[in-house]
């Protein structure tokens, strides 16, 4: 399984919130900040958004923006208003008119705007993996002409106008294909110079050994072996999986496998020490000083408050 897949899969994104908006006249809504990945393309008409110590962005449409989380954001048709709380603005009927100015409704048909909305929960212990390679606001352009992402967001609109039967689990799987897609998008507009793990997937070298590295967790992985599985020289190919990735391979493997671990210790069902050795580690003692070190916690109290935090 390719990483970012493999790290997907494992954060069991799910998507609760997806719905169809259209909202009139003068409106902004304030958004806290959140934990999950938040998804906007707007089908027709144009509003604004802005994250917390950010400069606003105009939305047309045709536009995509993706949030991950880590700010605050602020969404309407103009910024400079009196911004209504989250909870006021997700109580109100999918087609809605918020008026800043409480009751004055006579421009209530200007500034039509139309979006689609998800929001993706992540529950996963690798979650942050995925939320800190990305920046606060992804703002991608005129991306609702590509014919794949196209497709995935007007078969969501007809399921959600529509609402035949299966409706909302449809609409949730296609939020989750415009993600990926969107991600892809992201990927493939920011280019080269960027660092980080989802960055270093657009370079074929470092694919194929991080790859390798979420393929076969408990291999005993050697930054020599690992050189040869890219085609490099080995100093060559600590320096650029250094200079890609933000971490030496060695040390990215030890923090994916204790993502994979903290996942596995939060089910609660398999030792301490079967579980070390599924992630690479004969010694239950070198395991656990490995896991405190990246988790911030022993494996068996994360496994507690990690299990009571799941229940709750």
């Amino acid at each position: 399984m390719d990483p970012l897949s493999d790290v997907l899969s494992r954060m069991r994104p799910s998507s609760p919130l997806a719905r169809l908006a259209t909202d009139h006249g003068n409106w902004c809504v304030q958004f806290q900040p959140h934990g999950y990945i938040k998804c906007y393309a707007v089908l027709s008409g144009t509003c604004w958004i802005a994250v917390e110590d950010g400069e606003p962005v105009a939305l047309m449409a045709g536009d995509c923006v993706l949030l991950p989380g880590q700010r605050g954001f602020r969404l309407g048709s103009d910024l400079t208003l009196p911004a209504v709380p989250q909870e006021v603005y997700l109580q109100q009927k999918t087609s809605r008119v918020l008026d800043a100015r409480k009751g004055d409704m006579a421009d209530a048909d200007a500034n039509e705007v139309t979006f689609i909305g998800s929001a993706f929960t992540l529950p996963g212990p690798q979650a942050a993996l995925l939320l800190e390679a990305l920046p606060p606001l992804i703002h991608l352009e005129q991306v609702t002409g590509e014919e794949s992402l196209r497709w995935s967001l007007e078969r969501m609109e007809q399921e959600l106008r529509e609402e035949q039967p299966g409706a909302r689990l449809m609409a949730e799987h296609l939020a989750q294909v415009f993600l990926i897609q969107a991600l892809r998008i992201h990927l493939d507009r920011v280019g080269t110079g960027q660092v980080g793990w989802l960055f270093a997937l657009t370079d074929p070298q470092l694919s194929g050994v991080l790859g390798a590295m979420h393929t076969a967790p408990a291999y005993p992985w050697t930054v020599q072996g690992l050189a040869e599985r890219a085609g490099l020289p080995r100093s060559t190919f600590a320096a650029l999986f250094s200079a890609g990735v933000g971490l030496t391979p060695l040390a990215y493997l030890t923090r994916w496998r204790m993502l994979l671990a903290a996942d596995r210790l939060i089910g609660g069902e398999e030792s301490v020490a079967d579980i070390a050795l599924s992630v690479g580690y004969e010694s239950e003692a070198a395991f656990s000083t490995a896991f405190k070190r990246v988790m911030g916690r022993p494996p068996r109290r994360y496994g507690r408050q990690g299990h009571q935090a799941a229940a709750d």
